[in-house]
């Protein structure tokens, strides 16, 4: 069993998506960031249905992490309520969950 988690961030632009994923890495909390450079979201928001074109984030962390983590992109994201959901990694590679864990101590 592992503390690994993976969270997707979505973004609005490349620069956004550079920035926050360098600095969670830079800082620690995260271990890896995958910049997926188109994705179509569509959604309802202020009752208006919106279609735009984002960045995803996929972020490779621990549960210790999470808390510091969620907060850090929070503070850099231009969205009011940014997307930030996550998963435990419960399996999987134990050299690359290891890997993850030694790189966000």
């Amino acid at each position: 069993m592992s503390d690994c988690t993976v969270t997707f961030v979505t973004c609005a632009s490349q620069e956004e998506a550079e920035k926050i994923a360098e600095t969670l890495v830079r800082e620690r909390l995260a271990a890896c960031v995958n910049i997926v450079p188109a994705v179509t979201s569509i959604y309802f928001w202020q009752g208006s249905l919106c279609k735009e074109t984002e960045r995803l984030l996929v972020i490779k962390s621990t549960l210790l992490k999470q808390e510091q983590l969620q907060s850090r992109v929070r503070a850099l994201h231009s969205y009011t309520v940014p997307e930030i959901v996550s998963w435990p990694l419960p399996l999987g590679n134990p050299d690359y969950l290891r890997w993850v864990e030694e790189s966000t101590r």
